[in-house]
């Protein structure tokens, strides 16, 4: 089982990423898909959970400027992620879990995470 996390990168505050994360290996039609991020020093945090029927919930400190949405058919989650602020810099990871849950530790798989930069 795999999930395979891209589309980080650099961008200034104020603009746009798109996250994507395939998986591979199981279909997770029925689990929770989620995002988490660690910046530097810090632990890991929760963004953003999508479950199987399509209800979300997001962080306080990114409501009304993430969106995250799931594609079944491609066994897919998607982060968009707009107005960014440099304090959104973080390694971004997304995981996959039985229930729609905020806690870590109830994923279970996890993938390898990608870098979002945003300079001020």
């Amino acid at each position: 089982v795999q999930l395979q996390a891209s589309g980080g990168g650099l961008v200034q505050a104020g603009g746009s990423l798109r996250l994507s994360c395939a998986a591979s290996g199981r279909t997770f039609i029925s689990y929770g898909l989620g995002w988490f991020r660690q910046a530097p020093g810090k632990e890991r945090e929760f963004v953003a959970v999508i479950g199987r029927s399509g209800a979300r919930t997001y962080a306080d400190s990114v409501k009304g400027r993430f969106t995250i949405s799931r594609d079944n058919a491609k066994n897919s989650v998607y982060l968009q992620m707009n107005s960014l602020k440099p304090d959104d810099t973080a390694v971004y990871y997304c995981a996959a879990g039985p229930i729609l849950t905020m806690r870590k530790d109830a994923y279970t798989y996890w993938g390898q995470g990608t870098q979002v930069t945003v300079s001020s």
